[in-house]
């Protein structure tokens, strides 16, 4: 299985949205809450490549991008494969 992380906000509809998605795909993930944690914020923006919205989510350490990006990848048919969960 892969090793997700991804920086969030709790009150943020698109962090609820990813989290739901890769809940629902029995993928367990890191969640780097940046209002509980904001010295995170600047590793989030340099791993990010600038990116200072959330969600920024990395599988095995590359970045994947926000949650459409994500949803982008699940359409596709990707996100499995990127999880682990298909071979």
């Amino acid at each position: 299985m892969a090793q997700v992380e991804m920086y969030t906000t709790m009150f943020c509809p698109y962090c609820a949205r990813a989290r739901t998605l890769l809940r629902n795909k029995g993928a367990p993930f890191v969640d780097i809450d940046i209002l509980e944690q904001p010295e995170r914020r600047g590793e989030m923006i340099q791993r990010a490549g600038g990116r200072s919205t959330v969600p920024q989510i990395f599988i095995d350490g590359a970045h994947i991008g926000g949650c459409d990006d994500l949803v982008a990848l699940d359409r596709a048919g990707e996100l499995d494969l990127r999880l682990g969960l298909k071979q």
